[in-house]
């Protein structure tokens, strides 16, 4: 048995203004064609299907086009969880269509299966909050699956039915995951777990998190789960947050993260990306491939000394999307901006560095405080840049001003 792991889609993504949904169809393609030519029995798609709660409709056209391209007219067993981003009822709104096609949506922590057994043999041959049991055509095995979609703390401690709100989430998560796994998980089976949250490996190799994951993972959501949380019965550990593909650090657990398949963040430039396939024989977990997915414009972070160095540069890599530093004496002018842009259509961020002036050591600021505010702040930028303020900065000052 080969089962495919990808999470972190965020379909209807936008960087500044320039819209994703082209790189995502591309890749979401490319993760079809790599299902079918790898012939994976089972896709997991953990979590953050969508950018928002409320996506677009190309975006949400083109991920059920995906699963249903996934799934291979109900051949192939497709199970996705909702994420921090995605709607748990919107996840979970198609359910009763898809399950004939074989996909499995699922979005709240208690959410419990039907028994169902498809025309093509997959089969849902038991269930109960937070755990399903499938039987797929050609295997002996039977697939176990504990399931945990994002959930807040609230959220999931009355999932759990617990009133204890001392008890640690981490240790409460633990007890249900440790009766499951009793209860269903021999070795008679293929054991996956499935989480979008953030895990935290005690003892182990530290999981990373970019800048910009720093925010959905500490704020807002739920405590951080140690991985010893997870039953020892589990094969495999299929995880969604973190954008970086990573693991444990600990082989034998095969708790991975697959990562973002696209650089949705300058935190993220330069990263390779993957989707993850796991094998199975004689009901253990025998092997773990990373698959380097190639399309998707690449995020490129470059500085530059002058303006012909940019221009050159970016000439000959129209193929990225960029955040470009220039260093200037003076602010970059609507004409270069202009030039830049008309050789490159994918400048997503484009700031000067100024080399004069930026050690306060400008021009002694007036201290006739009696001035108006306009002349009070031309005085103070000139005092810290040590050059006028042009237009354009005069003009967002008095939007703020009159905000």
């Amino acid at each position: 048995m080969k089962i495919l792991h990808t999470a972190d889609w965020h379909l209807g993504k936008k960087l500044d203004v320039f819209y994703l949904l082209q790189e995502q169809n591309d890749l979401l393609y490319e993760i079809c064609t790599i299902a079918e030519n790898e012939k994976v029995d089972a896709v997991l798609i953990v979590g953050d299907i969508f950018a928002t709660y409320n996506p677009p409709t190309e975006a949400i056209e083109l991920f059920y086009r995906t699963v249903h391209n996934l799934a291979n007219n109900a051949t192939r067993l497709v199970l996705v969880i909702a994420g921090n981003h995605d709607s748990p009822d919107r996840i979970e709104a198609p359910e009763t269509l898809a399950v004939q096609n074989g996909i499995f949506f699922i979005g709240y922590p208690d959410t419990e299966l039907r028994r169902i057994k498809l025309d093509s043999g997959i089969e849902v041959l038991n269930s109960e909050p937070g755990y399903a049991e499938f039987s797929i055509p050609s295997f002996t095995e039977k697939l176990r699956i504990i399931f945990a979609p994002y959930a807040n703390e609230y959220r999931l401690k009355k999932a759990l039915e617990t009133e204890d709100h001392e008890s640690e989430f981490s240790w409460l998560l633990e007890q249900k995951w440790k009766y499951l796994a009793d209860k269903y998980c021999d070795n008679n089976g293929i054991n996956i777990l499935v989480s979008h949250h953030f895990f935290i490996a005690k003892g182990y190799k530290t999981l990373e998190s970019t800048d910009e994951e720093k925010p959905i993972v500490f704020v807002g959501g739920t405590q951080a789960i140690d991985i010893n949380c997870i039953p020892e019965q589990i094969n495999y550990t299929a995880l969604g947050h973190l954008h970086r593909q990573q693991n444990s650090g600990t082989a034998e657990r095969n708790i991975y993260y697959s990562g973002s398949p696209l650089s949705y963040s300058f935190a993220e430039a330069e990263q390779e990306k993957f989707v993850l396939i796991s094998g199975y024989s004689d009901n253990a977990c025998t092997d773990v491939k990373k698959i380097a997915l190639k399309c998707g414009k690449k995020l490129v972070k470059k500085k530059f000394e002058n303006i012909d160095e940019t221009l050159l540069w970016l000439a000959e890599n129209t193929d990225k999307l960029v955040d470009i530093t220039v260093k200037t004496d003076t602010f970059i002018s609507s004409e270069d901006r202009k030039r830049m842009n008309a050789i490159h259509p994918g400048i997503i961020s484009l700031q000067p560095e100024l080399t004069i002036g930026i050690d306060g050591s400008g021009p002694e600021i007036d201290s006739d405080l009696n001035q108006d505010i306009a002349s009070l702040f031309r005085e103070y930028f000139r005092y810290r840049k040590n050059i006028e303020p042009d237009g354009r900065i005069m003009d967002l000052f008095r939007e703020i001003i009159s905000e």
